[in-house]
């Protein structure tokens, strides 16, 4: 990023990020074949035997709302329909501009997501330098203040994304929207980057546990045809 100055990266990639949801058919974009990716992963998820499987369409940031939804539908399953915990199955299908929820902190600060993505850090009031969606404030291990699951300092109401990891979510990636995004930045910043090195810089710094997808819009059909995932548009 040598040469970019703080203004003119926030001001070409915000242009970029906002026309990122309809960037999943970017013009010169690779194909995944069956042997380029994680298929068997993905595989698993469908055959998966669960009684309540929900998908969540994720395309907007939202301050992370869509967090704040699963983990009221885990805990309106569980407490209010009765539902067993080990039952429930939500995988979050992030695409679009959402994507960089699923970058860990590392592309965060070296690509100044915050500044770009508008989204600021609750701790320092300032631009993320950080993914402010992943960690909880519980720590690692988790320690929580209350067992009473009414409670805010309760792992129940812990929407981070770890946390929800820790309930079964799976995370999903759209690899046309990640390869979208490395080829805004090149194009947009002037790096001399090769596609295929940033599309790889992304892809090995995504959060732990994300399956990449093909595309976005291929992997939902077959989540809802093949694994029987009930469908939610966040």
């Amino acid at each position: 990023m040598q040469g970019i100055s703080r203004r003119s990266f926030v001001s070409v990639a915000a242009a970029g990020l906002a026309s990122l949801a309809t960037m999943e058919e970017a013009e010169g974009a690779r194909i995944y074949h069956t042997t380029d990716w994680q298929m068997s992963a993905f595989d698993d998820l469908l055959k998966s035997k669960y009684e309540i499987k929900q998908m969540w369409d994720i395309t907007a940031i939202d301050d992370g709302s869509a967090f704040d939804h699963m983990g009221n539908a885990l805990n309106g399953l569980h407490f209010g329909f009765g539902i067993p915990n080990e039952q429930i199955k939500i995988a979050a299908a992030i695409r679009g501009k959402a994507t960089v929820m699923n970058f860990n902190d590392a592309m965060w600060e070296k690509y100044k997501i915050g500044e770009l993505a508008k989204v600021d850090d609750p701790k320092t009031k300032k631009p993320a330098l950080r993914n402010v969606f992943f960690a909880s404030d519980a720590g690692n291990p988790p320690k929580y203040k209350s067992m009473d699951p009414n409670n805010d300092d309760s792992f129940e109401e812990d929407s981070s994304i770890e946390a929800l990891q820790r309930r079964g979510m799976q995370l999903l990636a759209c690899h046309m929207a990640v390869e979208a995004m490395a080829m805004m930045t090149i194009g947009k910043l002037k790096l001399t980057t090769s596609k295929d090195a940033m599309i790889d810089e992304f892809q090995k710094n995504l959060l732990p546990g994300v399956i990449v997808v093909p595309s976005m819009v291929s992997a939902i059909p077959m989540l809802q045809t093949k694994g029987h995932f009930s469908y939610i548009r966040m």
